[in-house]
């Protein structure tokens, strides 16, 4: 962990010294200050772009990192002018590069080349980026009237028109505030009352027929009267189909049992001889006993 406490020797002094560099004779930059008194200070530069150098010809990548000698060289109009001196690291050789303010980028001053990797605009069918002087005359001036005599024309047919609109609605309504915010505040009032009202008789019948807090009712108009008759009628007609399609499938299967239990009783009977033969003596007493009118009337015992 490094330390951040300072030794200070028995002979320093604070209102002479005043820091311990000074005491020290050295500067709070250290090495990189070493060419101060000449105005020059090192910094770490990073190349903008490629360049070959001028001494050795070899080809130097950009984003390469050198231990430049800053000096300010000059001004565009308020802003410093930069010069960054760099060493090769190929061979001896130094080379310059400086900061260009008007057109926003690095140049190569000497001891080297760039390499041309830019792309004109003007070129391709563009405009140029970096315009400086500008150009006095307009390239056609029958479009430039045409320009400023349409914008003339929006402004007096349009632009106008819209400003005048928007000053007198705004007079309007800041004639007299008071009575205005005096109508707005009134007609508020009676409305909050009528929906106070409302909310009263919709609490009621919520509580009258048991119904949840969090629906909402319409408002009772001709409207939604007439939408709920319908809707009520349109329930009861499909209330009658539903019923009457359950009894039907309800009385289906029941006749269909019926009918064919009997078919299946006279067949088992017909098949059987036994039974048949029983079933013709039973028939035999019972005309027998019919014919008999003592004998019909007597009980068994």
């Amino acid at each position: 962990m490094q330390g951040f406490n300072k030794y200070y020797p028995p002979d320093y002094d604070p209102e002479k010294h005043k820091s311990l560099n000074s005491y020290r004779g050295k500067h709070a930059l250290g090495d990189r200050a070493r060419k101060l008194d000449q105005g020059i200070l090192i910094t770490r530069f990073e190349l903008p772009f490629n360049i070959w150098c001028g001494t050795c010809n070899n080809h130097i990548g950009m984003g390469v990192r050198y231990n430049a000698e800053k000096k300010k060289v000059g001004s565009y109009y308020s802003t410093p002018i930069y010069s960054f001196r760099c060493k090769c690291h190929l061979c001896d050789g130094w080379f310059e590069i400086q900061t260009d303010p008007k057109n926003t980028r690095y140049v190569v001053v000497s001891g080297a080349r760039q390499k041309n990797e830019e792309w004109d605009p003007e070129e391709n069918g563009g405009f140029a980026v970096h315009d400086t002087a500008g150009s006095g005359a307009p390239s056609d001036p029958l479009a430039a009237l045409e320009k400023s005599t349409e914008a003339q024309n929006h402004l007096t047919k349009v632009q106008v028109p819209r400003i005048q609109q928007l000053q007198s609605t705004s007079d309007h309504y800041n004639e007299d505030p008071y009575s205005a915010s005096l109508r707005v505040r009134k007609r508020f009032r009676a409305e909050k009352k009528i929906d106070q009202a409302k909310q009263i008789i919709d609490k009621q019948l919520k509580g009258k027929y048991a119904l949840p807090e969090e629906l909402q009712l319409l408002e009772d108009d001709a409207k939604a009267r007439d939408e709920a008759h319908s809707e009520w009628i349109r329930g009861r007609a499909d209330y009658k189909a539903q019923t009457s399609n359950k009894r039907q499938r309800l009385t289906a299967p029941a006749v269909s049992a019926s009918s064919s239990s009997r078919l299946h009783k006279l067949a088992s009977t017909d098949k059987n001889p036994a039974v048949s033969s029983l079933k013709d003596r039973i028939l035999g007493n019972t005309s027998r006993r019919s014919a008999l009118p003592g004998l019909a009337n007597l009980k068994p015992p």
